[in-house]
This record gives C-alpha cells, structure tokens and sequence, in this order.
C-alpha cells in the first residue's frame, strides 16, 4: 500500500508515494495548468492580494474544476504576513465558495487566526471538509478544532516527541500525514505516526488510505 502525503511542495515523488502538490495560484499569468498528478490549487494567504482577487479568482476557478485537481488550497488565514486579516477573509471566503461548489476539500493555512476559521466555517456553514495543515499547536486547540469539524494533517513535528503535534497525534485517530516543504521522506512521518500510535505502518498507512477514499483523494483511473 503506498505512502500518503497529503500536502507538498515536493514535486517529485517516488513511486511507492502518493502525494498532492500544492500550488499557489497567485501570480497574473493564466498558465495552463497540465500537471497530470493529482494536485491542490488556491490563494495562499501570504501572497494573494485583494485587488488583484477578481483576476486570480477567474484562473483559480478555470484551473480548480480539473478532475487532478483534489482540493482547493492551500488557502487561509495569516495574521503574521500578507494583507490585513479582514481582506484575507474576503479571499479566504471566496475560495470556500468555489470548494463548496465544487464538492472538493479545502486544506488551510492558519497563523494565529484560529477563532476566526472557527467563526467563518460556523457563519456560512462549511459543508465540506476542512483541513489544517501542518498542525502543530497545543492539544486543546487541536481536540476544539477536531469537535468544530475540522481535520488535523500533521508534518516534521511529530519527529520530535515532546512537540504538542506527538502528543495529540496520540489522542487522536483522524488525521493525515504530510512532508509541506520539508525534505524530510514520508516514509519517516509515517514511521514516527506509528510509533507514537503503537501501531505497524501498515495499520497507519491502511487507516489513512480509508480516510482519503472518504474525501475522493485518490488518483483518477
């Protein structure tokens, strides 16, 4: 069974690795988007501005209804870089309204803004799946977000045992792994996930493949 990286920067994957590449669709050039492995598309926070919204909007919608095209994202919320956070939830919600539209789930990116992800996915009533990637604050915030609806993709923290992300991993069945922009293999990820879950790697890899069917991840025949 293979490897499952739900968010990455790495566009080479090995063979025994499925992975979703993240790509920021934030520049004015409308480029073809012919990537023929699966990937996820979006505005990222830290560099979508909102007079140019309209714009990248339109090439986000063109590029994001592609059957390669699993998730809408990496989008979200930044109150440490990019623009001011109300005009990042102006973008942030119309990204949103595309993924409900298209019935595809939305990974995000959250600095310091978790009340108002919370706030936005209870006002316009997120129907479809939210994750947060790379998680790695403490394990109430972690189990309130899991009670809200929201799934927790976790990354290189977990290496380190005493991390907040080793620890609520523990508690927790529902998540995904990921490498984001790290070299980090995934293979290792995968090793630390299920030593911390007391589990083989072969459990860990079946239970997250299951998970990834539910949210329509897997490859196109």
């Amino acid at each position: 069974m293979l490897y499952l990286d739900i968010h990455t920067h790495q566009p080479t994957p090995k063979q025994h690795v499925q992975s979703i590449l993240s790509l920021s669709l934030t520049d004015d050039n409308l480029y073809p988007l012919t990537c023929s492995t699966s990937v996820s598309v979006g505005l990222h926070p830290w560099f979508a501005r909102l007079e140019k919204l309209e714009i990248q909007i339109k090439n986000l919608k063109n590029k994001a209804r592609q059957p390669n095209v699993k998730m809408i994202g990496e989008c979200g919320l930044d109150k440490l870089r990019g623009e001011n956070l109300e005009k990042q939830v102006v973008i942030l919600e119309r990204q949103i309204e595309l993924a409900e539209e298209l019935k595809k789930p939305i990974i995000l990116h959250c600095v310091k803004s978790f009340a108002e992800l919370i706030e936005i996915k209870e006002r316009l009533n997120v129907k479809v799946p939210m994750i947060i990637h790379g998680f790695n604050k403490n394990g109430e915030l972690g189990k309130q977000l899991l009670a809200k609806g929201f799934l927790l993709s976790f990354g290189t923290s977990i290496l380190r045992p005493d991390s907040a992300a080793a620890k609520l991993i523990q508690e927790t069945d529902n998540f995904f792994l990921e490498t984001d922009d790290s070299v980090t293999p995934i293979e290792e990820i995968y090793l630390a996930a299920a030593n911390l879950k007391k589990c083989s790697v072969d459990e860990l890899k079946a239970r997250i493949f299951t998970d990834w069917k539910k949210l329509n991840l897997t490859p196109n025949p």
